[in-house]
């Protein structure tokens, strides 16, 4: 009895030495900047920030890698993980599900679409789309056949229009396009009833004739601007979107009835969009600036202003003992200027 007495007050004595000692699990996925993988090496600003709060705290860990976001957070659900970091947005839903330490990241999405060619509408598409050649090659038939048509009246009484037909074939397309742009020629007035009634209704026909031909270029132009440019979340309705599934982002457009297409990677969402599958990615801001940054071949460029701030925490099981040590970390590498140091390590700026 006395033994298993003094064996009980050894091990309360030793434990809070022994679990010091063990080596924490923290789950992570690949995220770049804030969680990467690089030739074996466990980096980011995330692994970064989490290698100092580790020497504050003074607990070693060894960090799990996930494919996927959802299987890194279940991992702390679930207690497999003794937290998790990343890019891991503080929600009430997951609130409702694990503890979150102090904020370690101001973020926020934003939209990715696909980098244009040129800075704006350009009006050589507008001209060679098909419906306004067409349009244009309508106008020559009617001017040329207005202009023989004309011919035809003024041949006898009008010296411009004394030729035969195949002669005429320029002159009278000539005359009539002056007709409808300039409004004619004085010297080369028709002189016959049919022509002068003929040459009145070419003159009231240009003014619709221009008019048309002004509008859709315009209408056409405008069509351009407006599908070819994103500057908020609004211009993606009827777009091909792509995001993360399960994530704020994926949530957000839920919420406004926007459809998009879900990856379970963020690997996977590259590939696609890099492919042209997708005309637009909307996900966290400083992964997007990343890959931009980054990526030499990068087809990508970002729109509009960054939307719904959210900040990043470290996910850690509920009620876990460690919520009150990383918490106190923080504030000392915040207070201590490390914090700084990690941040303008990776995003070349202070938080």
């Amino acid at each position: 009895m006395r033994f298993m007495f003094f064996k009980v007050l050894a091990f309360v004595l030793i434990w809070p030495f022994w679990a010091s000692a063990q080596s924490l699990t923290i789950s992570t996925v690949e995220r770049p900047p804030f969680s990467m993988n690089i030739d074996g090496a466990q980096t980011g600003f995330s692994i970064d920030l989490w290698q100092a709060l580790s020497e504050t705290i003074g607990q070693e860990f060894t960090i799990t890698r996930h494919d996927r976001f959802s299987d890194m957070l279940d991992s702390v659900q679930n207690g497999e993980a003794d937290a998790a970091i990343a890019n891991i947005s503080i929600t009430s839903a997951r609130e409702a599900k694990m503890d979150f330490s102090h904020p370690i990241f101001e973020s926020g999405l934003q939209i990715m679409t696909q980098k244009q060619a040129s800075t704006g509408p350009s009006i050589w598409r507008a001209v060679a789309s098909v419906e306004l050649v067409l349009a244009v090659l309508a106008a020559f038939a009617m001017l040329l056949a207005g202009g023989m048509l004309m011919w035809r009246f003024e041949r006898r009484a009008q010296p411009y229009f004394d030729r035969s037909a195949s002669d005429a074939l320029f002159p009278s397309f000539w005359w009539a396009l002056n007709l409808v742009v300039n409004g004619g020629f004085e010297e080369r007035v028709p002189r016959t009833v049919f022509g002068r009634l003929f040459g009145v209704l070419l003159v009231i026909s240009s003014l619709f004739i221009v008019s048309i031909f002004v509008a859709h270029i315009t209408s056409a132009m405008t069509v351009e601007a407006i599908n070819g440019s994103v500057n908020s979340f609004n211009d993606l309705y009827g777009k091909q979107v792509g995001t993360i599934e399960n994530s704020t982002s994926a949530s957000f457009m839920e919420r406004r009835d926007l459809d998009y297409v879900a990856f379970t990677t963020l690997d996977y969402l590259l590939a696609a969009f890099e492919a042209q599958e997708l005309d637009a990615v909307v996900f966290d801001a400083p992964v997007l600036a990343y890959y931009i940054a980054t990526e030499t071949n990068s087809v990508g460029e970002l729109a509009g202003a960054v939307f719904m701030r959210e900040n990043y925490g470290i996910a850690l099981p509920s009620g876990s003992a460690l919520v009150e040590d990383v918490n106190q970390a923080l504030l000392t590498l915040r207070e201590n200027g490390e914090y700084e140091e990690i941040y303008r390590k990776w995003f070349g700026k202070s938080p």
